[in-house]
């Protein structure tokens, strides 16, 4: 057991405390404390280290990993200090709302089955069997309603949205990106589809006038992207819901340059946070696709609903 100076010398440092605070209440893996802390694995490993070195964390062996637990420490001093910790650091919530949706992610046995079967979509031939076939199924399911399509570009999703919708209101910045929408619309028959200009944070939509919001690859082009997600809260009918696909966030700097990127992706629970901030409820988010190719950019899905009445 290490002396108790080097063991509040290495509780002085705020993240090695988020990382008890998470091994306090679930065995975890590095790679899963990397997903929740948003950190690289060197830093975690070393912090892990530090741990282990003081006599606060303990690991076991299982499959390719080590999980990592708080070692069972004899009186209250750990838990005091623990307790005091969750109360003044501010990331302390958000930590154990990362850790619930991780553990969910490892329990969850269905989603491993269907990401292996997405993996051989598309690689393997199979007569007939396509994602636009399952688009075009799925889209036959989906009720009529209202659509909002924020950040359009030059609105190939809208259209493809229009072929159920009652009406879809496609809104972009770029009064080019409009333009072009609007002559496919009208080269393809489609009236249903109102092209409009305007700005993901001022969206130029009533209040309460749609009953779906999508941002489709959007979200991470807008300058404060939690104003765009309150201003889609505001547009949605009570009970109306919200679906959001971007990039899980990486560090592939030239995105900004290359795509006009003002933001590189976002997290799980950046996206969680910020839905829930803005009002909305039973917010569900999954990594839904995983580019092979470099950078290797991954698909975050995020879907939320806005309360009913």
């Amino acid at each position: 057991m290490a002396t108790i100076v080097k063991i509040l010398r290495v509780v002085a440092d705020p993240n090695r405390l988020r990382i008890l605070l998470l091994l306090k209440g679930e065995e975890l893996s590095v790679a899963e404390l990397q997903e929740i802390l948003v950190m690289g694995q060197s830093t975690i490993s070393t912090h892990l280290s530090q741990l282990k070195q003081a006599g606060l964390v303990e690991d076991r062996r299982t499959g390719k990993n080590n999980l990592y637990r708080l070692s069972p420490l004899d009186g209250n001093t750990m838990d005091e200090i623990l307790e005091r910790a969750r109360k003044e650091i501010s990331e302390a919530t958000q930590d154990q709302a990362a850790r619930r949706r991780v553990v969910r992610n490892r329990q969850d046995k269905m989603r491993s089955f269907f990401d292996s079967v997405a993996g051989r979509l598309g690689r393997d031939y199979v007569p007939g069997h396509s994602w636009k076939g399952v688009a075009e199924a799925l889209l036959r399911l989906m009720p009529p309603m209202v659509i909002a399509d924020l950040g359009t570009g030059e609105g190939a999703f809208a259209l493809l949205l229009a072929q159920r919708a009652k009406k879809v209101i496609a809104v972009d910045t770029s009064a080019k990106m409009i333009e072009v929408g609007r002559d496919q619309a009208l080269r393809h028959g489609v009236e249903n589809v109102d092209f409009r200009l305007g700005d993901m944070e001022e969206i130029p939509i009533d209040n309460a006038e749609v009953d779906l919001v999508f941002f489709s690859q959007s979200l991470h082009h807008a300058l404060h992207p939690d104003r765009a997600v309150e201003e889609a809260f505001r547009i949605l009918t009570p009970g109306g819901r919200i679906v959001l696909l971007d990039l899980v966030k990486h560090r592939f700097e030239e995105a900004r340059e290359l795509y006009a990127d003002e933001w590189l992706g976002f997290s799980e629970v950046e996206l969680e946070a910020m839905l829930e901030k803005a009002g909305f409820t039973e917010v569900q988010t999954s990594i839904v696709h995983k580019e092979p190719e470099s950078p290797q950019f991954q698909t975050l899905l995020a879907v939320a609903n806005k309360p009913g009445k």
